[in-house]
């Protein structure tokens, strides 16, 4: 889906495909952490499932796992941008749902990151969020 930069200015936004059968299942696993990990074992490129990994291992106490969950759901979000045509920067819109899974991923990186005394990364992943969607990160901090 092609949308126009009404601004004129800087890069296109990029929006994800939805994903319909993972975001189902995903929400009929709800938190239950083997239901999570079935989901994202089903859909490896989704990259909500890996952040909801990651969000429960934290919640969890466990920054470890949380950063390698974060990490799988970055990596796989990545290489969805850049097929939907990322180019490396420009906004992605949080208001976009299939968007969210990234985000996500990327707000967990940083989170699990600071968890194991990781700064620098938790300062790149904590302004690459800002970068691409304020909105995320204003919204995914007020989650804290």
């Amino acid at each position: 889906m092609e949308r126009e930069n009404l601004l004129g200015a800087g890069p296109a936004a990029t929006y994800l495909l939805d994903d319909a059968e993972g975001a189902a299942a995903l929400s009929a696993a709800g938190a239950d952490s083997a239901a999570l990990k079935g989901v994202a074992g089903r859909f490896p490129e989704y990259s909500a499932a890996w952040a909801a990994l990651a969000e429960w291992s934290e919640r969890n106490g466990d920054s470890v796992t949380a950063y390698a969950y974060a990490r799988a759901g970055y990596h796989r979000g990545l290489d969805q941008l850049r097929r939907a045509g990322w180019r490396g920067n420009g906004p992605v819109p949080w208001s976009h749902e299939p968007n969210r899974g990234f985000l996500r991923s990327l707000h967990m990186l940083g989170q699990a990151a600071a968890g194991i005394g990781e700064e620098h990364e938790a300062e790149r992943c904590a302004q690459f969020l800002r970068d691409s969607s304020a909105e995320a990160a204003a919204e995914l901090a007020g989650q804290r």
